[in-house]
């Protein structure tokens, strides 16, 4: 089976709302100008909703030489394909971060070796089958709206990719250890 693409992707989005396949974004069809304006930040989008195993990656940050101007001492570059910063960590422990620009500001030293979990733009080749149907239903509910002019299959498709979003998000959520819930906090707080 060939690899999944954003045109594939969108031509099978078209095709679910009762349109016309799409075999290039500057084809000239309604379609592919609809797609061609839209599909990126749709896809963006629904790789940020959630924390997607697929779409996550971790990467040690590269600290900056000038240092920040108030609140933190150190400044760090954030990953060129980051799309969402999801944690900050030194030592496996997360510590207090905050966000200007395309930076991160935080309170280490320059011996501590900062690392960022971040959500980036996977690939469509690498989406697995649950999400890519989510988001192709939300684009064949966009297409139904834009090209159709048909209220009632846009709300009929959205309904259809939020049911596909959440069984992705729970498939997704199975490929990572089970947490273990601590309880001895719990249980010393009750015996107190």
């Amino acid at each position: 089976m060939p690899a999944n693409t954003p045109i594939k992707v969108c031509s099978r989005a078209s095709v679910l709302m009762g349109g016309s396949p799409i075999s290039s974004f500057d084809e000239g069809t309604a379609e592919a100008d609809v797609v061609d304006a839209m599909y990126e930040d749709i896809a963006r989008a629904a790789l940020t909703s959630t924390r997607w195993r697929f779409a996550t990656n971790q990467q040690v940050l590269n600290r900056l030489a000038a240092a920040p101007t108030s609140r933190y001492d150190a400044a760090y570059q954030m990953p060129s394909d980051l799309l969402m910063l999801s944690a900050v960590t030194v030592n496996d422990d997360p510590i207090i971060y905050d966000t200007y620009g395309d930076k991160v500001y935080c309170d280490t030293t320059t011996e501590e070796v900062v690392v960022a979990d971040y959500i980036y733009r996977a690939s469509e080749s690498s989406w697995p089958s649950y999400f890519t149907l989510a988001v192709e239903f939300q684009v064949a509910a966009m297409l139904s709206i834009s090209i159709a002019r048909d209220a009632s299959l846009a709300q009929m498709m959205d309904q259809q990719g939020e049911r596909q979003m959440i069984k992705a998000r729970r498939l997704d959520s199975q490929q990572q250890t089970t947490r273990k819930l601590m309880t001895s906090r719990f249980i010393a707080q009750r015996r107190s």
